[in-house]
């Protein structure tokens, strides 16, 4: 089974709100993930999350701890998601490549559709 291995953004604010992306493409279009993407050959975790979330939304993000990794096979692929807390350090948030986005508390973090490693992201104590 192919192998995937990404970063993933836990934004949050100073309200304590989560920065949440809905995909605007591919099989799992409209479901709802935390922004970041995949690590390139040579780069940390870390490294790759910067670069990614200065790509997708166009800001400098401050990387807190690293939350939780989640192992997760998908039909087509076995993915290994590193989750870290971040902050916004720079720039305001533009899509570039999400379809559509929003600041959640966590009492509605179920209110949208999550991909399901995401949701066990969500589904776990750690954002509680």
């Amino acid at each position: 089974m192919k192998q995937i291995e990404v970063s993933a953004a836990i934004i949050h604010d100073d309200e304590g709100r989560i920065f949440a992306t809905q995909r605007g493409y591919g099989e799992w279009k409209d479901y709802w993930e935390f922004p970041g993407g995949k690590i390139e050959q040579g780069e940390t975790s870390e490294e790759a999350l910067l670069r990614e979330i200065n790509e997708e939304l166009n800001v400098g993000i401050d990387i807190e701890r690293l939350v939780q990794t989640v192992e997760w096979d998908y039909p087509k692929f076995h993915l290994t998601m590193h989750c870290f807390l971040c902050r916004i350090a720079s720039g305001e948030l533009t899509l570039k490549e999400h379809e559509a986005a929003k600041w959640l508390t966590r009492g509605e973090l179920n209110s949208v559709n999550w991909l399901p490693a995401d949701r066990a992201v969500v589904e776990g104590n750690e954002l509680k």
